[in-house]
């Protein structure tokens, strides 16, 4: 007989609080080695969200690079976070004891020794205007010379085309170009965006340089080229120019992302080809081949590039390569033989997000940023054994302890990948968490609300690791989906482009699905369904509050409300993506009206809450304060928070523990019930 407490579903009382989701916590995202030593970015929530690196050595100590956070601001608090296409990423290297990195408040390059002794010195140009020239990949060229994207938002520069300008460039190493901007020299220009620079150098010729290359309308994951160059050099060894420039890959419908060079100088790349992103090589005679046996695998090895420093293959020994293969929802770890053998490394990982090699030393063979159901993203560093053997297993060292959350893994609801029938005979997919708190059950015969979570992007996918913002919710007795619907990334290009041309139709039918299933199942209380999303997954959450009535509560975070207004305002990055997702701009107007929920207000019938950052570029407040004043109109309870200096997505500790907070208690003035914890209601909330 269970000596549980019986609380109401919503009810249950949590160790897992919404401070706890942030205190202490750091997000790992990049990892790289440098000899013996080991880096990683975290972004954290506590220091007002920057990006401190930290320096792990073979002794095991660990050394933030960058001083203690001033929250007072006076200080310089440096933050390696750059802006290039408003979701940045690739935003730091190291080489050699010397770290580069674009400094959030300024977007100009800077460089320092890895001690973090001596203060950062720019070696960038200072821009005409703020923020003027920003910074991704910097990419050694040899010991003096950087290749980085650099993206100009100088006035000239968007006032002669329109928009920003993203271009490959050389930039030396000593700050010279401080003084003299003239010693940035541009190799790549022209087309729309050039991302992911990979060097090749060479004793007896010159260094070879690839990239990948993508115009409007098509964003990365449609299509883009792979080109291939040698880097020219005048007298002086100063980078002039490319020759020998060539497409060796790629088009508007194929898809490569993360194009580098084998140390027998063989470039290696992911192309979605096949319909699934997997490893080829660029022969010698010009010809391109897969890197696995039979022409490739059913799983995806490369994904969506929506923001630089992306890894997902390494070589760890000549021609061997070890990979991150995604397959239904989850991923593992892969080694590729010379022989193109593909056979798996048994790990506990659910999600990786980085495959780097490791150091000079080999201490470690390969480091990984990965996470389990159980386990929050750490950084791991990974000797691979007897990877010609004919099972090769890893051998891991975590390089960071996990953070001390006070509670075991009975408090943690384990995610069950399912897959759903969805309108038009399709399927779609998502990770199923069910209710689960060690010291609580549930009244009998009573089932659980549901939350159906909507990624973002849309062209992305639901997370497979431990994240204390789901299991916020299945501590308190709600069951959570995190829906993969059709144009998520995980499955394959066909899936991928079921979304062209019909988002707001195919994610909503499909996250109305996932509920109904759930439902149908007996899983969760089809009277209690709620829905929630951030960006595109608020665009979702909001056409499915308008177009159906499966949901009786929603949540929209930064959400699209005005698809012509997005089309008409947002970044330059997704200025066109619209053009697949809808239709062209501004010919299919009669498409985006039909579309967009603040066009058709007269559909909302189930409460709302709204959350919107107040500096937002990329979905505006305005987006959010239309929706508002539509949902007072018709007099339909609904609750709002702005939060001053929020941009798109929270990053401030104070404002996510809000927003938590502030959700949990919407949901209980709609369902019924009374959270554990103890809420400050939202100010003007209406009718709630």
């Amino acid at each position: 007989m269970s000596n549980r407490q019986t609380l109401p579903y919503g009810s249950w009382p949590s160790p897992i609080t919404a401070s706890r989701l942030v205190e202490g916590a750091a997000g790992v995202g990049e990892i790289r080695a440098d000899g013996d030593d080991v880096w990683w970015n975290e972004q954290r929530p506590g220091e007002g969200g920057r990006y401190q690196l930290v320096r792990w050595s073979s002794g095991g100590n660990r050394h933030d690079l960058f001083p203690v956070w001033d929250p007072t601001g006076e200080g310089p608090n440096w933050n390696a976070r750059t802006s290039v296409m408003e979701y940045g990423g690739g935003a730091w290297g190291v080489r050699d004891g010397v770290v580069v990195f674009a400094n959030w408040g300024d977007q100009r390059l800077y460089r320092v020794g890895s001690s973090g002794r001596d203060e950062p010195v720019a070696i960038s140009p200072a821009p005409s205007v703020p923020r003027g020239f920003r910074w991704s990949e910097p990419t050694w060229l040899g010991d003096d010379w950087l290749i980085c994207v650099r993206e100009s938002h100088e006035p000239d520069v968007v006032a002669s085309h329109g928009e920003a300008m993203n271009e490959l460039v050389a930039i030396p190493l000593d700050g010279s170009a401080v003084d003299d901007p003239s010693r940035v020299r541009v190799l790549a220009s022209g087309p729309d965006f050039v991302h992911s620079p990979a060097i090749a150098t060479s004793v007896d010729g010159p260094a070879r340089l690839a990239w990948i290359q993508w115009d409007h309308p098509r964003m990365p994951w449609d299509g883009t080229e792979l080109v291939l160059a040698d880097i020219v050099r005048d007298e002086t060894g100063v980078p002039a120019g490319l020759s020998n420039e060539r497409i060796v890959a790629g088009g508007p419908t194929e898809s490569i992302v993360q194009p580098g060079f084998l140390a027998d100088g063989t470039l290696v790349f992911c192309t979605d080809r096949t319909g699934w992103w997997n490893p080829w090589r660029l022969r010698s005679e010009g010809e391109v081949e897969p890197v696995i046996e039979g022409g490739g695998i059913d799983g995806e090895i490369g994904g969506a590039l929506w923001v630089g420093g992306l890894r997902w293959w390494t070589e760890i020994e000549p021609n061997h390569l070890v990979v991150s293969l995604t397959r239904d929802g989850a991923d593992t770890l892969a080694v590729i033989d010379p022989d193109g053998r593909l056979r798996e490394l048994e790990t506990s990982f659910s999600e990786i997000g980085q495959v780097v090699a490791g150091g000079n030393e080999k201490i470690h063979d390969v480091l990984v940023v990965a996470g389990t159901p159980i386990d929050e993203a750490a950084p791991y560093g990974i000797e691979v054994l007897e990877p010609g053997g004919d099972w090769p297993t890893a051998a891991l060292q975590q390089l960071r302890p996990d953070r001390d959350l006070g509670m075991g893994s009975e408090w943690f609801s384990k995610p069950h990948h399912i897959t759903f029938d969805s309108a038009g005979g399709r399927q779609a997919h998502g990770l199923f968490y069910e209710p689960t708190n060690p010291e609580v059950q549930a009244p009998h015969d009573a089932l659980p609300p549901l939350v159906v979570m909507i990624h973002g992007g849309p062209t992305s996918a639901a997370r497979n690791r431990l994240e204390l913002g789901k299991q916020f919710w299945t501590s308190r007795g709600f069951a959570v989906v995190d829906v993969n619907y059709g144009g998520s990334t995980g499955y394959g290009r066909p899936f991928r482009d079921l979304l062209q041309g019909t988002w707001g139709i195919v994610d909503v039918e499909d996250a109305v699905a996932a509920a109904e299933h759930l439902a149908e199942e007996g899983l969760v209380d089809g009277d209690q369904l709620a829905i929630r999303g951030g960006s595109a997954g608020g665009y979702t959450t909001l056409a499915a509050l308008c177009f159906h009535h499966a949901f009786k509560a929603g949540a929209s975070h930064y959400g699209v409300a005005d698809l012509s207004a997005l089309a008409a305002e947002t970044h330059k990055f997704e200025s066109r993506y619209l053009d697949g997702l809808v239709g062209p701009y501004p010919e299919a107007t009669h498409t985006y009206d039909e579309r967009s929920p603040i066009g058709h207000t007269d559909g909302f019938s189930a409460p709302l809450i709204v959350f919107q950052g107040s500096e937002d570029e990329v979905v505006p407040p305005a987006q959010a304060e239309m929706i508002v004043e539509a949902l007072a109109a018709k007099q339909i309870p609904h609750a709002y928070l702005l939060f001053e200096g929020e941009q798109h997505g929270f990053r401030k500790a104070e404002n996510i523990v809000r927003a938590l907070e502030a959700e949990l208690w919407f949901y209980g003035r709609v369902f019924g019930f009374t959270p554990a914890d103890p809420i400050e209601p939202v100010d003007g909330a209406v009718g709630l």
